[in-house]
């Protein structure tokens, strides 16, 4: 009897999140995590997808800014939170397909721990660089690195960060250039800062970390990492143009809830999300920050998607030896 009593309370909690769904999925507001401080590119992107969000789903979305440990942090807090569709995470390329390649005490396994809803945006890279560097482009870059081995200082947002392996790949398909590692613990903020205060001399970093430095005309821009130019950049040729195709990245972003989260919330996040992105004035507004719309056609396929990436980001980890600093 205790044995069969336990099991049927078990059952009943477990369908609590769905029967709370049943009375108007969402009823209340919905929190967005997203992983690091403002200002970055996964802040940039949640900021103008909120409004819509919250008004297509009928509630206020809020969002909090859990950043530290590279995404790490909020990437645990959002894993454990209640699996009931009240909590959305905003993960990307480096907190879902890289971190756990590098931090190897990560207690979360983002393709266990989370649903994959759905991507939504693709971030194109810049090779930027101090103002007072004399190479305007890569060829001249790496010209320069060859004739000055070890001089040149290159910042990152950590040694395992998507920025430092982009740099690795770089570096050798360059042909090995000697350059040194300057980590901080932030990209948009102290490695970008840093880069401008002549502390470093280049970094890869998100265009729209960088997109208002260098119309300002605070960092030089070399090229942007993807397939094609981009709007809002239209005339920086791609790392492709420059000799360099295995350098076409992207810092992709999508939308993630704990696993446990009701079916009946995932399919409205998603069929929700699909419309925000597709909204005429959320695609010019990312548009005009150097952000690609990149959606998927469904979860499952997302799903694929993230395992592809996780494999793929893993291989390039463990090839260039990336360790937490």
């Amino acid at each position: 009897m205790g044995k069969r009593f336990a099991l049927g309370v078990a059952a009943v909690l477990a369908l609590i999140p769905a029967l709370a769904l049943g009375q108007g999925y969402p009823s209340r507001p919905v929190r967005m995590i997203i992983p690091f401080a403002p200002g970055g590119a996964s802040d940039f992107v949640g900021r103008i997808i909120q409004p819509k969000l919250g008004e297509l789903l009928g509630q206020q979305i809020v969002i909090e800014n859990r950043g530290g440990a590279a995404g790490n942090i909020g990437l645990e807090a959002a894993a454990k939170a209640d699996p009931d569709g009240y909590t959305v995470f905003l993960g990307n390329i480096g907190t879902i397909a890289i971190n756990a390649a590098v931090f190897h005490s990560l207690a979360v396994k983002p393709t266990r721990d989370f649903i994959a809803v759905t991507e939504i945006v693709d971030v194109p890279g810049v090779l930027v660089a101090n103002t007072s560097f004399s190479p305007s482009t890569v060829k001249e870059l790496v010209a320069y690195a060859k004739a000055n081995p070890g001089k040149l200082n290159y910042a990152s947002p950590g040694s395992g960060s998507q920025n430092r392996l982009e740099m690795e790949l770089f570096r050798q398909a360059a042909g090995g250039l000697d350059m040194l590692h300057i980590p901080y613990k932030g990209g948009a903020g102290p490695a970008v800062t840093a880069l401008i205060a002549g502390e470093t001399q280049l970094m890869f970093t998100t265009a729209p970390s960088a997109l208002g430095f260098i119309k300002g005309g605070r960092l030089k821009v070399l090229a942007v990492t993807s397939a094609k130019r981009i709007a809002a950049l239209p005339e920086v040729p791609t790392m492709v143009e420059s000799g360099f195709p295995r350098s076409v990245t992207g810092s992709w972003q999508g939308i993630f809830v704990p696993k446990g989260t009701p079916q009946q919330a995932v399919d409205k996040l998603f069929t929700v999300t699909q419309q925000v992105m597709k909204a005429p004035d959320v695609v010019e507004r990312l548009a005009t920050g150097g952000v690609d719309v990149v959606l998927s056609a469904s979860p499952k396929a997302f799903a694929e998607f993230v395992a592809l990436e996780s494999e793929r980001w893993g291989q390039v980890a463990r090839e260039v030896g990336a360790t937490v600093d």
